[in-house]
């Protein structure tokens, strides 16, 4: 009953006019890594409101280049440093039994960084906040170099994919063959556990926890009787 229910299931049997019978069975294997990241990006938003549009982008843009400066004199590399969205918007007013008015403008800038030393993290958002950051974004952590721990998750993929096929071949009295085709899925690295460690021991306290690297293949083996 167990041979028959795991053929029907994962066995695509060739059609006997097609000569000698062969089959082959599909499994998909997943390889995880978890690694402690060792940088960071955030975004960091300003705003200011003024009576003109040209005084509110013009404030907006001293605030930005003040943050900027001082970004840089904390050691950001100016290539770790982007402008990634800048927006202009009427104030309005409403009011009972009047017609909408504007009554100001508010800009803002959107400055993406990219810190490459974790340990200084957390100063480092005390350090934008002071020069005027309204806003500090979500933050991303990464690793400089993924592509060997992507490496190692697809070496574990395959291994996972191995023993599936292994178990499902002797529950149905089957012989693993060769492989005959592999597919790999697309890589990912999602948040994995945290760990009780802050990045900066004085300011604002940034814990990093660990990354995880993932990826999956699609192997089909050959199968024959034992």
């Amino acid at each position: 009953m167990l041979r028959a229910l795991i053929l029907s299931l994962s066995l695509a049997l060739a059609a006997p006019l097609a000569g000698a019978e062969t089959a082959t069975l599909t499994v998909t294997g997943e390889g995880r890594v978890e690694v402690a990241p060792d940088m960071a990006r955030i975004t960091l938003g300003l705003r200011a409101r003024e009576a003109t549009a040209e005084g509110a982008l013009a404030a907006a843009a001293g605030q930005a280049g003040a943050v900027l400066e001082r970004l840089g004199a904390a050691g950001v590399a100016a290539e770790d440093l982007q402008t990634v969205a800048i927006r202009l918007d009427p104030v309005m007013v409403y009011a009972e039994n009047a017609a909408p008015r504007i009554e100001g403008y508010e800009a803002g800038t959107t400055l993406a960084v990219r810190v490459r030393r974790l340990e200084g993290l957390g100063a480092l958002l005390d350090l934008a906040v002071a020069g005027g950051a309204a806003e500090v974004g979500g933050i991303v952590f990464e690793v400089a170099d993924p592509q060997p721990l992507e490496d190692r998750a697809r070496a574990e993929a395959v291994a996972d994919a191995r023993r599936r096929a292994r178990v499902i071949a002797l529950a149905a009295g089957l012989a693993l063959g060769p492989v005959v085709e592999i597919t790999e899925g697309a890589a990912a690295a999602a948040p994995g556990v945290p760990m009780l460690r802050f990045a900066e021991a004085a300011g604002m306290p940034v814990a990093p926890g660990q990354i995880a690297i993932g990826a999956t293949v699609r192997i089909v083996f050959a199968l024959s009787l034992p």
